[in-house]
């Protein structure tokens, strides 16, 4: 084996080994949003739910940069010359929801077959156990993490569309005491699931909210971040928990691994043909 860009390992093993070996953990460390979305979209085109193994990775953001929702149209949402003047990176996401801006933050992304996942039958019931290692995962810090959907059980403040990720609730984002931590999307697609979601370490959604053509007023006090809530610990030990309680509720253990060549190929070349034209990135056209 040889390392990849920004420490991506280019591993020759095969990605469809036995399920006994539980999942492939990648860690690739920070990278930009380009090479971000261009790996996570890899991992979900080359996943064959007939025999791959399924896959959490983990990684952050080196530099900032904001990433747009599926359906989200730039024009409309950004300020488009106030992100260029800044030298900000804005990328699309495969999975839907409102822009985010990344900075100071453990990401995770991972692709699995529905039956690979324990107990869950519903795309509701999927979503609500492959969130749960994150709920527990603020809960092993001492916090008290609960959905969204359990503090308003009549659901009439979740479910509606804004610009920014942190300034709305779906049923199972994670809540700490009325304010909002973080965020998860889910996509399907071949019978395949591809979800990421974000563990913000510092509070940057006021700085955020400067790149949106309307900014929400008091936004900065619905979302909250790790050292708003007095947890200071470092990423790696973070991480270490994090991987804990993700094999605890998933009942699996976690492989560290490589990207496959296959998968490297496909990244590198998903970098330079979709993640870096605005046709993708504005638009939401594919190249």
């Amino acid at each position: 084996m040889r390392p990849g860009p920004r420490g991506v390992r280019r591993s020759v093993v095969s990605a469809s080994f036995q399920m006994k070996n539980g999942w492939r953990l990648i860690d690739t460390g920070p990278c930009s949003g380009v090479e971000n979305m261009a790996i996570d979209e890899a991992l979900f085109r080359c996943f064959d739910p007939s025999c791959s193994a399924p896959v959490l990775r983990l990684y952050g953001w080196q530099p900032a940069a904001l990433s747009l929702g599926r359906f989200q149209k730039a024009s409309d949402d950004l300020d488009l010359q106030h992100c260029e003047a800044d030298g900000l990176t804005v990328v699309r996401r495969i999975t839907g929801g409102g822009a985010i801006f990344h900075a100071d933050e453990l990401t995770y992304s991972l692709v699995c077959a529905p039956q690979q996942i324990p107990t869950a039958r519903s795309v509701k019931e999927s979503f609500r156990v492959l969130t749960s290692f994150v709920l527990s995962f603020y809960q092993a810090l001492g916090l008290p993490a609960a959905y969204a959907v359990d503090q308003a059980p009549d659901n009439s403040s979740l479910g509606a569309r804004t610009p920014l990720c942190f300034a709305g609730r779906e049923n199972y984002d994670i809540v700490l005491t009325g304010r909002k931590i973080g965020g998860n999307a889910q996509r399907r697609s071949r019978q395949v699931i591809f979800q990421h979601g974000s563990i913000p370490l510092q509070n940057r959604v006021g700085q955020g909210v400067q790149y949106l053509k309307i900014r929400p007023q008091g936004i900065e006090q619905t979302a909250t971040c790790l050292a708003d809530e007095g947890i200071a610990v470092d990423c790696d030990q973070l991480k270490q928990t994090l991987l804990q309680q993700f094999a605890r509720q998933l009942g699996t253990v976690v492989q560290p691994d490589g990207l496959t060549v296959q998968e490297q190929v496909l990244s590198e070349r998903l970098k330079y043909e979709k993640y870096v034209v605005d046709c993708w990135n504005l638009e939401g056209e594919e190249p």
